[in-house]
């Protein structure tokens, strides 16, 4: 390459311009504000990673929990209950109530077909007044007969009549008795006639037995109903009622635990259909026998307090206590693990989870009952963070482990 032309490519640095002190100075400004950028966005990370927690839940205890003595299950069961049927066989005709309604003791229900009955009826009616109207007849025969009966013998004893007219007069008298005795008799056998009619009537009259509820329909209109249900597409029971006020829980109790368990003992029952309500209950016998096959004895439990939302057939769970239940010891309480709290600024707390963060909520302690601790400030349900408790802040994003 010729000399001429590399001098060409050499910089004349004496055309170059100086660089201005303003543009010198504003280098370490521009570091300064990309090192603050950094170190906001580093803080942002830091603040925005979540941190994994594990979890536990605010439940709903009752003081009783503490003094019990042991814990069973079973059912709710009428000890008054009946499936009530009629005495006859005939065609249903109507029906006077359905599920759910109240009977009192002798209401009539349901009623059979049962014009030929009323018509029996009738006619017993009509033959108790004729026979009573013959009765009158012979008493009134009787009356007569023995008006002159005396007569005669008063006039006998005078000799102004013949004997022949006496004996007359003492035949009919006689007649006359034994014919008021008969119509007497007749009037028996007309009454109980009647009596029989009016019966087999009200057999056709179903009535219910007892005060109690109708739990369920059984039959409809039209269906027969015989007494054993033997007959092709029969009904047996019309309606099944039941005692509410003998409402008791039948509970299982192993053999090995059956010496915790004594009659008039105070227990807490609870139903899996009202999760947060207790009733008081006592023990009301232990039935003299045991289950061979599953070790246990059956316990029946009364409620102290009936509640019409207790319903038979209704699971629930007793427990036996070690003493009576006080009116504070039936109040239910929140209550937590101790490990959740956390003391942050001289307030005790909780790290509530909502959502993907936590907040912190101030709680008050209170009792203690087992494991938990009653706690002021959440509600039953409500997730608080367990662990671990010294990486979270207020606000702080986290993810909850996974239940294996």
């Amino acid at each position: 390459m010729p000399s001429d032309a590399l001098n060409k490519l050499t910089i004349d640095k004496t055309q170059q311009k100086p660089v201005s002190g303003s543009r010198r100075g504003m280098r370490p400004a521009m570091i300064s504000c990309g090192i603050l950028i950094l170190l906001f966005a580093l803080v942002f990370v830091i603040r925005g990673r979540a941190v994994t927690i594990e979890t536990t839940t605010a439940t709903l205890v009752y003081p009783t929990q503490s003094f019990t003595r042991l814990n069973a299950s079973g059912y709710v069961v009428a000890q008054r209950r009946a499936a009530v049927a009629s005495k006859i066989t005939g065609r249903l005709e109507w029906l006077g109530v359905e599920e759910g309604s109240r009977v009192s003791g002798g209401q009539i229900i349901a009623r059979l077909e049962n014009r030929d009955l009323a018509a029996d009826v009738r006619q017993s009616e009509a033959g108790l007044s004729n026979a009573r109207s013959v009765l009158e007849q012979a008493r009134a025969e009787l009356s007569d007969a023995g008006q002159s009966f005396r007569r005669q013998k008063e006039l006998l004893k005078q000799g102004i009549v013949a004997q022949a007219d006496y004996d007359l007069a003492e035949a009919r008298f006689r007649k006359a008795v034994a014919g008021t005795s008969g119509a007497e008799a007749n009037v028996r056998v007309a009454d109980a006639t009647l009596s029989g009619a009016r019966v087999s009537f009200d057999y056709s009259l179903i009535r219910a037995p007892f005060d109690a509820v109708v739990l369920t329909k059984n039959a409809d209109v039209g269906d027969i109903i015989t007494p054993l249900g033997a007959a092709a597409n029969a009904k047996a029971a019309v309606f099944t009622i039941a005692d509410m006020g003998s409402l008791q829980v039948e509970a299982d109790v192993s053999e090995s635990n059956l010496g915790l368990v004594k009659k008039g003992q105070p227990c807490e029952i609870s139903l899996d259909a009202l999760p947060n309500v207790r009733f008081r209950g006592v023990v009301h016998t232990i039935v003299p026998t045991a289950d061979r096959s599953k070790a246990s004895v059956m316990v029946k439990v009364s409620f102290v307090d009936l509640d019409s939302r207790i319903l038979p057939e209704m699971s629930a769970k007793v427990a036996f206590l070690e003493r009576e239940a006080g009116k504070e010891d039936q109040r239910p309480r929140i209550a937590v693990n101790p490990a959740a709290i956390v003391r942050s600024g001289g307030r005790d707390g909780l790290f509530l989870v909502r959502g993907d963060r936590v907040e912190f909520v101030q709680v008050k302690r209170g009792a203690r009952f087992g494991d938990q601790l009653e706690v002021s400030g959440v509600k039953s349900g409500d997730r608080v963070a367990l662990r671990p408790l010294e990486k979270l802040k207020d606000g702080c994003r986290v993810v909850l482990t996974e239940k294996k």
